[in-house]
C-alpha cells in the first residue's frame, strides 16, 4: 500500500486546530481533511459529514468492532471520536497529501500504524491565551472548560512526542508554517 504523505496535527484543546485546518483546506483544495466520526451532538452551525459524522454510540461500536477507524477516543470523559480509515487509505493511495486533525490519545494511536506519517503539534503561544480562546468560544460550560483545561495541561506536557510544533499566534501564520512543513 502506497503511503503518500500523512500529516497529524494535534494539540491542546482550543488551541485552534479547527480553524487553522479550514484555513489551510480553503487555501489548498488539493489536501484531503479526514473528517472524524463523534458521539456528540453537533454544536451549532456544525453539519453532518462536514464538520463531523455524527453518529450513534452503537454505530460507533460497530465501527471500532470492524476495525474501520484509524484510531479512536474518549476525548474529555464523555464522548468517543475516530478517524474513518478508509477515506484515509484512498486519499493517501490516490496521492493526494492527508491531514488528520486529531486529540493526543489518537495521535499517539496512528504512530505505530502509520510511523512515516509528519506529526505536528500545534501549541499556543502561552497558557493563559490557550484559557482566553477556551472562555470565547462560549460553546462550553464551567465545567467542561475546567475538565478541558484540565486535559489540555497534560497535553501540553506532550510536545516532545512530536516531529514538529507550531505556534499558533495567528491562523494566517499558523498555516504558513503548515504549508512549509507539508510541502504544499
Amino acid at each position: 500500500m502506497s503511503r503518500a504523505d500523512l500529516t497529524v496535527l494535534s494539540g491542546p484543546t482550543a488551541v485552534g486546530k479547527g480553524t487553522v485546518t479550514a484555513a489551510l483546506a480553503a487555501q489548498h483544495p488539493e489536501i484531503f481533511v479526514s473528517v472524524s466520526a463523534t458521539t456528540r451532538a453537533p454544536r451549532p452551525g456544525e453539519v453532518d459529514g462536514k464538520h463531523y459524522l455524527f453518529v450513534s454510540d452503537a454505530e460507533f461500536d460497530r465501527m471500532v468492532a470492524q476495525h474501520l477507524l484509524l484510531e479512536w477516543a474518549v476525548v474529555h470523559g464523555t464522548h468517543r471520536y475516530g478517524t474513518p480509515r478508509a477515506p484515509v487509505v484512498a486519499a493517501t493511495e490516490a496521492g493526494r497529501p492527508a491531514l488528520l486533525e486529531i486529540d493526543l490519545q489518537g495521535a499517539r494511536q496512528v504512530r505505530p500504524s502509520w510511523p512515516e506519517a509528519r506529526f505536528v503539534f500545534l501549541a499556543p503561544p502561552s497558557w493563559e491565551e490557550l484559557q482566553r480562546r477556551l472562555v470565547g468560544r462560549g460553546t462550553e460550560t464551567a465545567a467542561q472548560r475546567e475538565r478541558r483545561l484540565q486535559t489540555a495541561q497534560a497535553e501540553m506536557d506532550a510536545v516532545s512526542e512530536f516531529d514538529a510544533t507550531v505556534v499558533n499566534v495567528s491562523v494566517e501564520q499558523a498555516v504558513a508554517d503548515l504549508v512549509e512543513l507539508i510541502g504544499l
